[in-house]
């Protein structure tokens, strides 16, 4: 790109539309993870266009964020239960 290009003739990521975050907190962590298994093999297949892998991307890291979320949750349901059975 020269110093004279437009800006204006770059493509922003920031177009890429964001993740529904409200229908992916309503996902159970199995249908969390099968989605995210999903995108995962779709992104590897590298048949996708920049646009799309990008907003696959993007739901991807909020669906491992949900999981992990879920998964926190779990480990420390089982602490405090564990603490509760030692007190």
């Amino acid at each position: 790109m020269s110093d004279n290009a437009s800006t204006d003739d770059v493509p922003q990521v920031g177009t890429i539309p964001e993740p529904d975050l409200a229908e992916i907190r309503a996902l159970g962590y199995e249908q969390a993870r099968d989605e995210l298994v999903e995108i995962v093999a779709r992104l590897e297949g590298g048949q996708l266009g920049l646009e799309e892998s990008m907003a696959l991307w993007k739901r991807g890291e909020a669906l491992a964020d949900h999981c992990q979320r879920w998964l926190d949750g779990a480990e420390a349901a089982l602490t405090a239960d564990d603490e509760a059975e030692d007190a």
